[in-house]
């Protein structure tokens, strides 16, 4: 019976190929099984039946009963549309459609009641429906009339030409629950459902769909969340149990000569305590004799470049050679400088191979590699080319890893018989619900601290009305020997009303900042690469007092002289995206400014926005707000997982069933590590039906 939870949905009466294709195209619904778990995305009550005299408010539903009279159209060609009276025994009110004009006009029979379904809108102080549901009083099944609450389900303009809006979707459903309901077999132990006071699956499927009441939803919503996160965690655990085991790793037993060098002699500033904690742990991890996978987590100028670097000395002590992978030339090559300016005259190799590498110093680099005299290579992807080839590869540091895809990563790993350590950093601080999903495979250390000496940057929001303010700003700033950022969202660099607002922007700047008074770096997406780095190495050497640029200077441009950065349309980037573009600042010892420029119209949550920015420069609070805010689609590094399309839970709502559901999947895991106990065979049984094939279950199952 739970194979026709996999018939594909062309069998469904009223789908048919096109619809098929269609379902297929807009949401990935293939399957019966794929519908059921098209879920709705609110309810809406049809439980009662009001009066027209009864509608007082625009800012709720009602359904009403009574007979349409009076079609009208009114206007011409586009701008035509459609009234009607809806009449019942306690008054009248007016119908309208903009769309749909010929269907509305064979719709209505005179003298047949309807119900009518939705939220009036105000139009000079009376009351009428826009493009209301109607339905038939007597096609309707009884509990159709009352008694009822109907899911609103999410569908596309496509769909709705076809005929699955809402209601056509909810139609479906209702066909696929009863030919299906015998299959939905219970997926959790015993134990788990008695214990967490849960509903059975069955139960929950039912009435996700057609809810006996409210409290039916409620049980329903977080029995589908918990399976959906718990099997989750289940399946992440396994990953990390499983690497543990079976990845053997290089045993980094010395912490020698270079690692004690450096401490003693060539470290820039005292270790904050996180950076202790966190040295300490990787250096655990190197010496298990198990391969390291471990996330650094670290706010813009916490130091990891740092950590990472001590973690390489240890490498290099024991007969190591290292590899340091950034996602950009720009950032590879600010991470070798910083590396080599760390290491000073330290006996370290250190070289640098990127896409504009010539051909000759790339052959000397490949040559050192195989001669184990080279310790360090530092680069973008090109370090996973064939070519490279490492003697002894013990170490990878990735940072900002979101931005290699996996395959790309595990190249790495290959170029070793023993798979190195492996240790990947981010500076987009990551809300630990977040951590315990995307990352949950991973162990995490976090560096919640800044170096000594670091002054917090001062953020302020201005509206426009206040611009020549700001420039008077800056020109003091400029005038004090400092070097200022002003950054533009152009977010799609195919937007030419962005780009256009990057360019009046450039032509105000250049009016406020003549030449030769001043000179003006630019730099966005367009542009050749080489003409970027020109343009910020002029900046980077202080010819330049302003740079002009979109968000390609969020990651990866270090100027310690910038102190001031602008950015323009605030209101357009999410929060994690504006505290990245703060961190481009403060890295030198001015007092340093973020000032967020907005229109003076805002929305509520651009407004909220602006507020959060201004009260805090704690990473990991802003990464929590803005996953509340916009939810973990939008957060960097998110959209690749592969495991954060979530049917029903949602991770920014969810944090206690996440931290509730990981606890249960240790407990069980560390009792029963296979799942092949009698009173686990359920759990591991839908592992298998949910992951077989993406991950590891093609090997145990």
């Amino acid at each position: 019976m739970e194979n026709i939870l996999n018939t594909p949905v062309t069998y469904l009466k009223g789908v048919g190929p096109k619809k098929a294709e269609l379902l297929q195209k807009e949401f990935g619904i293939a399957t019966y099984g794929d519908l059921l778990f098209h879920f709705p995305f609110r309810y809406v009550d049809k439980s009662r039946i009001y009066k027209v005299k009864e509608v007082i408010s625009d800012n709720t539903y009602f359904q009403l009963k009574g007979k349409v009279s009076g079609l009208q159209t009114v206007g011409e060609k586009r701008a035509k549309y459609i009234t009607a009276t809806f009449t019942d025994d306690t008054g009248s009110i007016q119908l309208l459609w903009f769309r749909g004009i010929q269907w509305v006009k064979n719709r209505f029979t005179p003298g047949k009641e309807y119900l009518i379904f939705g939220k009036p809108s105000v139009y000079k102080n009376h009351f009428n429906f826009v493009h209301p549901e109607v339905e038939d009083v007597d096609d309707s099944e009884p509990e159709m009339v009352t008694g009822r609450l109907e899911g609103i389900y999410s569908t596309t303009e496509k769909l709705k030409n076809s005929g699955l809006g809402s209601r056509g979707f909810s139609r479906l459903m209702k066909l696929a629950i009863k030919l299906c309901a015998a299959s939905f077999n219970e997926n959790l132990p015993e134990y788990i459902v008695n214990t967490r006071k849960l509903i059975s699956h069955k139960e929950a499927m039912v009435n996700i769909h057609f809810p006996k009441n409210t409290e039916m939803i409620k049980k329903a919503t977080h029995r589908l969340k918990f399976e959906e996160l718990f099997f989750l965690q289940v399946e992440l655990l396994l990953q990390k149990q499983i690497t543990t085991k079976k990845s053997t790793g290089h045993i980094f037993e010395t912490v020698g000569q270079h690692f004690n060098t450096f401490y003693k002699r060539y470290l820039p500033f005292e270790l904050t305590g996180a950076q202790k904690r966190v040295v300490k742990e990787i250096r655990a991890d190197m010496k298990s004799g198990k391969q390291m996978n471990r996330l650094l987590q670290g706010d813009v100028g916490s130091g990891k470049t740092l950590v990472a670097l001590m973690s390489m000395l240890i490498a290099i002590d024991n007969g190591y050679q290292t590899a340091f992978m950034a996602p950009t030339e720009i950032l590879s090559r600010q991470h070798y400088e910083t590396l080599k300016k760390f290491l000073g005259d330290m006996d370290v190799e250190v070289e640098l191979l990127t896409g504009s590498t010539k051909i000759a110093k790339r052959k000397e680099i490949h040559q050192k590699l195989k001669d184990h005299k080279l310790n360090i290579l530092v680069g973008t992807h090109a370090l996973i080319e064939d070519t490279v080839k490492f003697s002894n590869l013990g170490l990878v540091v990735i940072d900002e890893q979101h931005r290699f895809g996996v395959a790309q990563r595990a190249r790495l790993w290959k170029k070793n018989t023993i798979p190195p350590h492996v240790l990947v950093m981010t500076a987009t601080p990551i809300p630990r619900t977040l951590a315990m999903t995307v990352y949950g495979n991973l162990d995490v250390s976090v560096i919640d601290e800044l170096p000594p000496g670091r002054k917090m940057v001062k953020t302020v929001h201005f509206f426009e009305n206040k611009r020549l303010r700001v420039i008077g700003f800056i020109r003091e700033q400029i005038k004090a020997g400092q070097q200022v950022y002003v950054v533009f969202p152009l977010i799609n660099e195919s937007e030419k009303l962005d780009l256009k607002n990057l360019m009046d922007g450039i032509e105000n700047f250049s009016r406020e900042f003549p030449l030769p008074e001043y000179q003006i770096s630019v730099v966005h997406g367009q542009m050749k690469a080489e003409d970027k780095e020109y343009e910020m190495k002029r900046f980077k050497d202080g010819i330049t007092q302003i740079m002009i640029a979109t968000t390609v200077i969020e990651v990866g441009v270090d100027v310690p002289n910038a102190s001031v950065m602008v950015i323009e349309n605030a209101e357009r980037f999410g929060l994690s995206q504006l505290h990245q573009l703060r961190g481009r600042v403060g890295r030198g010892a001015a007092q340093s400014w973020c000032i967020l420029m907005t229109g003076n119209k805002l929305s509520n949550e651009g407004r909220k926005r602006m507020e959060i920015m201004v009260q805090t420069s704690d990473g990991f609070k802003i990464a929590e707000a803005d996953l509340k805010l916009r939810g973990p689609g939008d957060i960097q590094g998110t959209q690749q997982s592969g495991m954060m399309d979530f049917h029903i839970a949602n991770l920014a709502k969810d944090g206690d069933l996440i931290v509730r559901t990981r606890k249960l999947a240790v407990e069980i895991l560390e009792s029963d590590p296979s799942l092949k106990a009698d009173e686990n065979i359920l759990i591991r049984k839908e592992m298998i039906k949910r992951f077989k094939g993406k991950t590891i279950w093609a090997r145990i199952s």
